[in-house]
């Protein structure tokens, strides 16, 4: 009996652990893979790379045509999108 007392710290702080930061990290992530799949020409976006652009023409699944100056058209991962700065509907 001594032994299941033993284990009650070890499972709360298990379980506090997964509460503070498991389970808030698993949140965020399934939040960026939508925001990431909802992507659309016109969006204005973030990269990872802190580069700021329009979303020009979205190529296939995973790949971004993004204008980041007038003129100026590179192709970037859709993955690399961490914000959109200004959705096209507003």
């Amino acid at each position: 009996m001594s032994d299941l007392y033993a284990l009650i710290p070890l499972v709360g702080i298990v379980l506090l652990f997964w509460l503070l930061m498991v389970r808030p990290a698993a949140r965020r992530n399934k939040e960026l893979g939508q925001m990431q799949a909802e992507l659309a020409v016109g969006d204005e976006v973030m990269i990872g790379a802190g580069v700021f652009g329009k979303i020009h023409s979205v190529d296939g699944d995973d790949r971004l045509k993004l204008e980041i100056a007038d003129g100026v058209v590179v192709e970037v991962a859709r993955g690399a999108v961490v914000k959109v700065v200004n959705d096209r509907s507003k």
